[in-house]
């Protein structure tokens, strides 16, 4: 029986590890008039990501803060996709994304740029493991749609890799040629 239970301890504490961070973006309190006054309810918006390349989000509602807090990380856990990353820090490719009347615009960026991103679109890229990016919203400002549009946007990435591959090619073949650049310009001036 002792047996049994430790390994039950084991499992709790192997779920439990801190392989996914966490982001708070925006928490909303709501009350509902009742007959003896107002009932006040909270609403939370939370962002995951392991760094690595997943990330997801999610939503609790609760009478208290940290059970809003904790509903909308175990649904943020359980809704996680995979986003390629180049070179394990920007996007292979510009993008855009939308979710109802929210726009956003994603950018690739060179290496020492940073996350140039507003609240809810930053906290995504932060939890992505993204570290050079450009990005801009347009439209609605509403924390759900933003991160909605981001997340539409980076599921419409593809890597190189994807790309040959579907088209029966080798990645070489697919990106552009470093040496070759630079002599077409000067060719066209």
């Amino acid at each position: 029986m002792a047996e049994r239970d430790n390994r039950r301890g084991n499992r709790r504490d192997r779920d439990e590890t801190p392989e996914f961070a966490d982001r708070l973006v925006a928490i909303n309190r709501v009350s509902k008039t009742v007959k003896g006054g107002k009932r006040f309810g909270f609403a939370a918006l939370v962002v995951v990501g392991d760094q690595k390349g997943r990330v997801g989000f999610g939503k609790g509602k609760a009478k208290e803060v940290p059970e809003a807090i904790r509903k909308a990380t175990e649904q943020a856990k359980r809704q996680m996709v995979r986003v390629p990353l180049k070179e394990g820090r920007t996007l292979h490719h510009d993008m855009a994304g939308r979710h109802g009347a929210g726009k956003v615009v994603m950018r690739t960026a060179p290496e020492g740029t940073g996350i140039i991103a507003g609240g809810p679109m930053r906290a995504v890229f932060e939890m992505l493991g993204i570290k050079d990016v450009v990005s801009k919203s347009i439209g609605s400002q509403n924390p759900y749609n933003m991160i909605r549009a981001t997340l539409n946007g980076l599921q419409k990435e593809q890597s190189p890799r994807a790309v040959a591959q579907r088209r029966g090619k080798k990645v070489a073949d697919i990106l552009p040629k470093r040496d070759e650049a630079p002599a077409a310009a000067e060719a066209e001036a």
